[in-house]
């Protein structure tokens, strides 16, 4: 695979926007990125304010994981069924209606008196979000063209990084700041704001766009993979905060059982012709799929633990308050906007080659992580940590953002809703196990204070082999120059 992943479709033209798609101008670009972002920031700014919750509602560590897993599950099953539903009702209206669901499920957390009624609304969030999120890359690849739809891309995977990063940052300063006395509650009413200025520009500025040929929810597919995802997400998420009980291997022994019959189920409509699949495994033999998947993924769910473990590390290793720890991530932050930034350029430069020379640059990154942790500890201060996070969050902007242009090169326009929808429940999924096996590393070593050095230094090994895991990958995506 070449420079044609980048650029072009497989017949080697630009790939084109359907007939009657009207154009996404730089308002309606940044109105679908800032839909696209709420749900990321919401996923990793609950985690720093969690303890607060917890000591709030009087809720067990379990009842705490469910208000993640809530969340992460739901977010997950519904995703490429929201890209289906945008395909055919239309992805503008799906965006809308997922964006007024996601504020006032923000709203019903916000209020929530007790636990339960909090994970049921952080359910409804995550419902919400799979409705939204799929129309973000629809509505890009249905109404943008060549180098237009590259940056927009860009910039799409810019922001979703960035805001798993401020999503820790922010839930920090909010959580310390105790706004009107509203604590961890603000972290979700922050959200309302955000959500009527993005209801109003969705009704002015953005386009709509559907399949020209819609099909019908494919039933027997949409609850296989719901059975999957569930059957492999619940017992990664509640597992460890419950003590891996049995119910949580006899999930996950179901879950290959599922996975086979969803992709029968899904072989078997596509050759009948009777049933149009929910993801058509033709979908996902195309190039940027069979390829740039598994990197993609493997990135994007070392970059999850990695932030969940570093946050760990922060709070409880090196008693940095809220604003201090977040603050410690901002070189992160900042480095990986400049090269998501630089990317699309350097792209049509270099090729797919970005992918493995951020890995590289990346790498670097993590062994002077270690280098200062064990150099340092336990008196890490925001220089020591600087240098090491800012070249790791550089190199992964290099590669997270062309992964997923490289996933989506090959989809066809009326297809654009379910490949969205298939590869944000892949990033999703991935990030879910990046934190469950990381975190359960780590959490496993870190048995007690004075182990954590070594537990996170042997955990930031690990994460180094999956970077070195996810470049080896990345030389089957092939060399060449764009441009």
């Amino acid at each position: 695979m070449t420079e044609s992943l980048i650029r072009t479709s497989p017949t080697g033209t630009p790939p084109a926007a359907p007939p009657g798609a009207a154009g996404l101008g730089a308002l309606g670009l940044c109105t679908v990125l800032i839909g696209s972002a709420l749900p990321q920031l919401d996923f990793f700014i609950v985690n720093v304010a969690l303890s607060s919750v917890g000591r709030d509602l009087d809720a067990s560590p379990a009842l705490l994981e469910l208000v993640v897993a809530g969340y992460s599950v739901a977010y997950a099953v519904l995703l490429v069924l929201g890209g289906r539903l945008g395909d055919t009702y239309g992805r503008r209206r799906l965006f809308l209606t997922g964006l007024a669901a996601f504020g006032l499920t923000s709203l019903a957390c916000g209020l929530a008196p007790d636990a339960w009624t909090l994970i049921a609304a952080r359910v409804g969030q995550g419902a919400a979000s799979a409705l939204m999120v799929p129309q973000v890359l629809a509505i890009i690849q249905a109404t943008t063209t060549g180098q237009r739809r590259a940056r927009a891309i860009g910039m799409y995977a810019a922001v979703a990084g960035l805001a798993m990063v401020a999503g820790q940052i922010l839930g920090g300063l909010l959580t310390a700041a105790d706004l009107a006395g509203s604590g961890w509650r603000s972290v979700f009413l922050l959200n309302i704001p955000v959500v009527l200025a993005g209801l109003v520009l969705v009704w002015r500025v953005l386009p709509e766009s559907r399949a020209e040929r819609p099909a019908p929810v494919d039933l027997p597919g949409t609850a296989l993979l719901a059975a999957a995802l569930t059957t492999l997400l619940v017992p990664l998420t509640e597992g460890r905060a419950a003590g891996w009980p049995a119910w949580s291997w006899v999930l996950l022994a179901l879950f290959p059982v599922a996975a086979l019959a969803f992709v029968a189920v899904e072989r078997r409509a596509e050759r009948s012709g009777s049933t149009v699949p929910l993801v058509p495994p033709s979908l996902l033999r195309t190039a940027g799929m069979r390829r740039a998947m598994p990197p993609m993924m493997l990135c994007i769910g070392g970059f999850g633990g990695f932030m969940f473990v570093v946050a760990l590390t922060f709070q409880e290793g090196l008693r940095f308050g809220p604003v201090r720890a977040g603050t410690a991530l901002v070189p992160y932050a900042l480095a990986f906007f400049a090269a998501s930034l630089a990317g699309p350029r350097l792209a049509a430069r270099f090729g797919p080659r970005l992918v493995t020379t951020g890995g590289l640059v990346q790498a670097v990154g993590v062994v002077a992580l270690v280098a200062a942790v064990l150099r340092g500890w336990p008196d890490l201060g925001f220089l020591d940590l600087a240098p090491g996070l800012a070249v790791a969050g550089f190199g992964q902007g290099l590669q997270l953002p062309l992964l997923m242009r490289l996933v989506l090169a090959d989809i066809p326009p009326e297809q654009a809703g379910v490949g969205g929808g298939a590869m944000a429940t892949a990033q999703q999924s991935a990030i879910a196990l990046g934190v469950a096996l990381l975190g359960a590393l780590f959490l496993a070593l870190a048995d007690s204070p004075g182990a954590m050095r070594e537990a996170l230094a042997i955990t930031l090994t690990v994460q180094l082999a999956a970077v070195a895991v996810t470049t080896a990958l990345s030389l089957r995506l092939g060399g060449g120059r764009t441009g």
